[in-house]
């Protein structure tokens, strides 16, 4: 239902300050604007489909080979005591233990690619056990929240971006990044686990979540070691190397399985094509409202009016310039995109606007494109708590980007 309330006011307010660009300010292209803003919106949510429709049949069929022989399955009992007491409706060893640790993998890895097909083979899995099949159950919304909050180790497509457009230290928000992405992954889980009474403070959880805090402490020193091509090309190598293995592994698997490898690989690929066609029209609703949203101005009007507060508070505003890319990443991955590159272009991509930026894009994930396609894909209606608390992982994530960027480069 949350979805549909901000859907509903994606228009509403969008047909307001619509209203009021016209009337008090002369705006007479905010609503031609607007409507192509709707056509554009749904050509590319077909095409974001479309291009989804191969990674998606490449890698439900790698998966549907790691299920048969029996990889997912090895991955579900080893962590089955660390994610049963995250996801306690979970039976113990169900084989979405092994599929959601691959999604987590991937994601960690900023392999969005191989992360979003294992995403929706997860939660595929996840409502085959959801005793309601029209509403989002505790273990989806726990899921999803993880995937938004956009916990990732090495950013490489901010990186890249920063090397092409010029940066004296490509990797000088590496750091940052994965500061502020691991507060926004922190926070979500803890206000999921509190919305859904998941006691944080058993043995097992407490031990996870301190092994996490000194691997990422243990990445940053790693990293901090080295030069930043040796950064870009180590975090690049190793990324790809491990995709591959996956593969190599999983069909390796399969053939000491005596099963037929290729056979299997067709079956997966084909549910992967019938998931990418399923969730055309859940994209299409989604980005037509973000689409008009940003066309009618209402985003600048936020983003100014947060500036404006700044002021009379008497706080530095010099992160009011970043703000855009904030705001439009829990709406649009490719938005946020475009609204960095030109925080870099016109900032400079070595100023504090045009690193602040990139840290907001690395510290969260678009959280409404990703309900859209993860409920969409297996046509869930009802989203009770997931987009608050994915909401909350946001705004943790905006938060510590913001001081933390102030630490590092003001």
């Amino acid at each position: 239902m949350a979805l549909n309330y901000i859907w509903i006011a994606f228009f509403i307010i969008s047909f307001i300050v619509a209203i009021i660009q016209l009337v008090f300010f002369g705006n007479t292209e905010v609503f031609p604007e607007m409507m192509n803003s709707t056509f554009d919106s749904a050509k590319t949510a077909f095409e974001i489909s479309l291009g989804l429709t191969g990674v998606l049949s490449l890698w439900m069929g790698i998966m549907k080979i790691g299920e048969r022989g029996g990889l997912v399955a090895l991955f579900a009992r080893l962590l089955s005591p660390v994610l049963s007491k995250i996801f306690p409706d979970i039976p113990k060893n169900h084989p979405v233990m092994g599929t959601m640790f691959m999604n987590i993998s991937a994601n960690l890895l900023g392999l969005d690619n191989a992360a979003t097909p294992m995403g929706l083979k997860a939660m595929e899995q996840l409502q085959e056990i959801n005793p309601k099949k029209d509403t989002a159950s505790n273990p989806m919304i726990m899921f999803l929240v993880l995937n938004t909050s956009g916990l990732t180790i090495i950013p490489v497509s901010v990186l890249t971006f920063r090397a092409q457009l010029g940066a004296a230290q490509p990797t000088d928000v590496f750091v940052p990044i994965l500061l502020a992405t691991f507060f926004s992954t922190l926070v979500g889980l803890i206000v999921t686990c509190i919305v859904q009474h998941i006691n944080l403070f058993n043995k097992t959880l407490m031990l996870f979540l301190g092994t996490l805090c000194l691997l990422v402490a243990g990445v940053i020193w790693g990293f901090s070691q080295m030069d930043a091509d040796t950064m870009n090309t180590a975090s690049t190598l190793f990324a790809t190397i491990l995709l591959f293995t996956i593969i190599v592994g999983f069909i390796t698997a399969g053939m000491l399985r005596h099963i037929n490898v290729y056979d299997t690989f067709i079956e997966g690929a084909k549910d992967g094509f019938s998931t990418a066609v399923k969730i055309i029209p859940y994209l299409v609703a989604i980005l037509v409202g973000i689409g008009v949203f940003r066309a009618s101005g209402a985003m600048d009007w936020i983003t100014d009016g947060i500036g404006w507060c700044a002021s009379i508070c008497g706080a530095d505003s010099d992160f009011v310039g970043a703000l855009p890319t904030a705001l439009m990443k829990p709406l649009s991955g490719s938005g946020a995109r475009g609204m960095m590159v030109d925080a870099m272009t016109t900032c400079g991509a070595d100023s504090f606007v045009g690193r602040l930026a990139c840290v907001f894009q690395g510290s969260t994930d678009t959280t409404f494109y990703i309900l859209a396609v993860y409920f969409g894909s297996v046509c869930i209606r009802k989203t009770r708590h997931a987009v608050a608390c994915g909401l909350i992982a946001d705004l943790a994530g905006i938060i510590a980007a913001i001081l933390i960027s102030y630490l590092f480069f003001h």
